[in-house]
């Protein structure tokens, strides 16, 4: 039985045309590029070009690109660069629902003295901009707001904020890990500071990222050591990894359209014939500002981890939204912020679809999954 996958916003499929354009930094091109003899120096230029496919993407200059290990790193190294460049600021102004990424490391700072503001969202997912707004001080040394939530694909107005804080002298980054490759972005015409990406996310392997910092942004090195990213980032390059993201950008640019009109009528056709034919289940989030791939959807009354067993047992991959798999039995923290009732966030399930779907895979779906909910909920002591 083939496999029916629609969790691509935890990790995609590498690319066939990625994984043959990396494939020969393995064991050909294998050279480090910091060497001067010939096999190490024919990868630089490779770098070079990689640079400037990642930047295309996203609207950037090459110089603006630092390549890191993954989204999570890229995340932390714009935190930390914020604070280390201007120390007498003690404030941090982020959002309830960001990945932990962000989340956690907020956390951890908060503990060793730094004063954190989450700005809530409403119950479509949206971000109170008022409150935001009032959140700023001259104490603020960096915002960071991620641009599409990783559960519910709902979209914040990053480049309003990004103009807020330019306003006041205020660094702005956004966590753009479920937005780079999906959305359009163009960054010379926006007021962001810094921008994380992932490679995993848009169809390159896991263990590469990249970190956007504007040209004249001031900045402190995360990782200390060689001269490697121009000091930015130390470590020898993860040549393989970044020839793949490059490659991924690439293909990810070409295939903006088809996220915005073949992928999104997936979505679409998905979502409303659940909605249809499951009664009590609902669309979380906003339905007007969102990634073009991505639905969460809750079933009342019912776990989600059962849905996705049993869902798993015909062949189709997808993800709660809820946390009971790491051992908690409270829904997500996403879900607890949009104020989404406990019976219904208990059994939310996000479904995130890529460019390799197809009809036949929704067709499945919507066969499966109404008589999957029907025999949960006679099964439940909740119904």
């Amino acid at each position: 039985m083939t496999s029916v996958y629609v969790d691509n916003n935890a990790t995609t499929k590498v690319a066939p045309e990625v994984f043959a354009a990396m494939e020969p930094f393995f064991c050909e091109m294998y050279g480090n590029p910091s060497s001067m003899h010939s096999i190490g120096g024919s990868v630089g230029p490779k770098l070079k070009a990689a640079r400037a496919q990642v930047a295309n993407l996203i609207g950037a200059q090459p110089d603006e690109i630092i390549f890191t290990s993954c989204g999570t790193e890229s995340d932390s190294t714009a935190i930390h660069a914020a604070l280390a460049v201007d120390p007498a600021k003690r404030h941090i102004v982020t959002s309830r629902v960001e990945h932990p990424a962000i989340g956690s490391l907020a956390g951890t700072l908060s503990k060793q003295g730094y004063r954190i503001t989450e700005i809530p969202v409403d119950g479509d997912g949206c971000l109170d901009m008022n409150l935001l707004e009032e959140s700023l001080t001259p104490d603020t040394a960096i915002v960071s707001i991620m641009w599409a939530n990783n559960e519910t694909g709902v979209i914040f107005p990053v480049e309003k904020i990004a103009a807020m804080c330019r306003q006041r002298g205020i660094t702005f980054h956004t966590d753009a890990v479920q937005a780079v490759g999906k959305l359009p972005i163009n960054l010379a015409l926006s007021s962001i500071d810094m921008l994380s990406l992932s490679g995993h996310k848009l169809h390159a392997p896991k263990g590469i990222g990249a970190l956007y910092v504007r040209k004249g942004t001031k900045f402190s090195p995360f990782m200390i050591g060689g001269h490697q990213e121009k000091g930015r980032r130390a470590g020898t390059e993860n040549v393989p990894g970044i020839i793949a993201l490059g490659k991924a950008c690439e293909l990810a640019g070409e295939n903006l359209t088809k996220e915005n009109t073949v992928v999104k009528k997936l979505r679409d056709r998905l979502e409303s014939e659940l909605i249809r034919l499951i009664p009590d289940a609902k669309v979380n989030g906003t339905i007007k500002t969102r990634t073009p791939n991505t639905s969460n959807i809750s079933f009342a009354n019912i776990e989600g981890e059962s849905i996705l067993l049993m869902l798993n047992e015909f062949g189709i991959c997808a993800s709660s939204g809820s946390a009971c798999t790491s051992g908690s039995l409270e829904p997500s923290h996403v879900m607890r912020a949009m104020g989404v009732p406990f019976t219904m966030a208990h059994g939310s399930i996000r479904f995130s679809l890529s460019i390799y779907n197809s009809e036949a895979d929704v067709d499945r779906i919507i066969k499966e999954l109404p008589p999957i909910v029907k025999r949960l909920r006679e099964l439940s002591p909740f119904s």
